[in-house]
């Protein structure tokens, strides 16, 4: 059997000192085949007990694990033993009925960036971007694994038959180098601070899940130190565009050939009324109140109210995932609002360029199926490339080149920022724009806390006259 060894050398206890020269711990040390191990004991006489049985078990000549380290009939019979590409599987399985499609993707990248610290062996190996590819596509992902075709199901037994068993993952220097592998990009560098702690989270889930298969004694990262990357959640103020900059950009939509007109109200919705892109793309008619046109008395004509203010409300969001990841094979997955309960409904207001704006899409364009405002050109799911491309051009024709490299309106989403950050700084309380936004409060001041321009010269001028009383 290749995982197991008689060469074993046993060295004496080590002691570990604090700094006061007082014993904290006392680390038995042995090799194997010419792999160190080690396992750390709060006393003394713990340690000597496991030396001995392990000198005792070398001196018998029972051969020793190299997966564990420890005499092959130590194996407990509550122990289980199963690879680590058949547990992540199960584990992606056992999430996949209660994730969300953008979860599952998550647990898929995770499991993926992961595993290439655990493969043993390299005799027949596919090159590693089809080892990715298997693995993102189709190894982690409950509904398509049976439907690989036949050079990733190769591939993916080949993973079968070459990654290490979980319980490798007892060792601390081999989880250790599985935590840092799920925090890099492909060329090594530490990946982007919310996938490094995302990749993390995930990682550290799925052992729990190991520990209750039994599969290991307890979780090895709960108990490793690990810097946490930092992370902000604060919009950055130089990518917020203002009003004249807003309609500039969406006139330059307009003009845009085949999809230009028919996204200018998508665009809107998101700078006006501040929606998400997945909010806005599922929009129906019903979900849109407009007052009603009056009767100009002196010409007969028909025109916008005085206070032609609207109200947008809605209980649903569609996120664009991909027909692979969601149950029905759609775009995109039909969810409650982001943060909240299902059936929890937002109520946002229309304010009168709005009320044009969508007015004048309903009169030229109407609805498409199921009463969709808006919809891609097949009359199906507006694609997220689609609305990309259209705002990349947008923001071309529209900026200079300096303006066009900065972060300026440089993700649809911005829209949505500049729409809360104008609220903020028109003076509406922050209790309603979190209403309005879908927010807490606290996470609202902290996401927009530096897009709210003003308060710092209206506290020197408190402080000047505070100092002159």
């Amino acid at each position: 059997m290749k995982d197991i060894t008689y060469s074993v050398r046993i060295y004496k206890t080590e002691v570990r000192r604090n700094k006061s020269g007082k014993a904290t711990s006392y680390r038995v040390l042995w090799q194997l085949a010419g792999t160190p191990w080690k396992r750390p004991f709060k006393r003394e006489a713990q340690a000597d007990a496991y030396r001995s049985a392990l000198v005792t078990a070398a001196r018998n000549g029972e051969p020793f694990s190299l997966t564990t380290g420890e005499p092959l009939s130590w194996n407990r019979p509550d122990r289980e033993e199963m690879s680590w590409y058949a547990f992540a599987c199960k584990f992606a399985d056992m999430k996949w009925k209660a994730a969300s499609a953008k979860y599952r993707q998550d647990i898929a990248r995770a499991l993926t960036a992961a595993t290439p610290a655990l493969i043993d062996g390299k005799r027949g190996k596919p090159a590693d971007r089809e080892l990715r590819t298997a693995m993102r596509r189709w190894a982690f992902n409950t509904k398509q694994r049976d439907d690989a075709p036949d050079d990733m199901a190769a591939v993916l037994r080949w993973l079968e038959a070459n990654t290490r068993p979980v319980s490798a993952l007892a060792d601390t220097e081999t989880v250790r180098a599985v935590l840092d592998t799920a925090t890099s990009r492909i060329d090594g560098k530490r990946a982007a601070a919310s996938t490094a702690q995302r990749n993390k989270t995930i990682l550290q889930t799925a052992l729990d899940y190991a520990v209750e298969l039994k599969l290991l004694e307890r979780n090895p990262i709960r108990n490793l130190k690990w810097k946490v990357p930092k992370t902000t959640h604060e919009v950055d103020r130089r990518s917020v565009v203002n009003h004249t900059q807003a309609r500039a950009l969406l006139a330059a939509v307009g003009k845009q050939p085949r999809s230009g007109p028919r996204l200018v109200a998508f665009f809107a919705v998101m700078y006006y009324a501040g929606l998400r892109p997945e909010e806005a793309a599922n929009l129906r008619d019903h979900n849109v109140t407009l007052p009603a046109l009056v009767k100009n008395e002196e010409t007969g004509e028909l025109q916008a109210p005085e206070n032609d203010w609207g109200e947008i409300h809605f209980a649903v969001a569609a996120p664009f995932a991909g027909r692979e990841w969601t149950d029905d094979g759609a775009l995109r997955e039909q969810r409650g609002l982001k943060h909240r309960p299902d059936g929890h409904t937002r109520v946002v207001p229309c304010p009168p360029p709005l009320t044009e704006i969508l007015r004048t899409h309903l009169d030229e364009r109407g609805t498409g199926p199921d009463g969709r405002l808006f919809w891609g050109e097949q009359g199906g799911d507006l694609p997220p490339i689609t609305y990309r491309r259209a705002w990349n051009k947008a923001r071309r024709a529209v900026f200079t080149d300096q303006e066009y490299a900065s972060p300026l309106a440089r993700r649809v989403y911005d829209l949505r920022h500049a729409c809360v950050s104008t609220w903020l700084n028109a003076g509406v309380p922050a209790t309603q724009v979190a209403e309005w936004a879908g927010h807490s409060v606290e996470v609202l001041l902290r996401i927009y806390a530096k897009c709210i321009v003003g308060q710092d010269e209206a506290a020197r001028r408190r402080i000047s006259q505070a100092l002159e009383d």
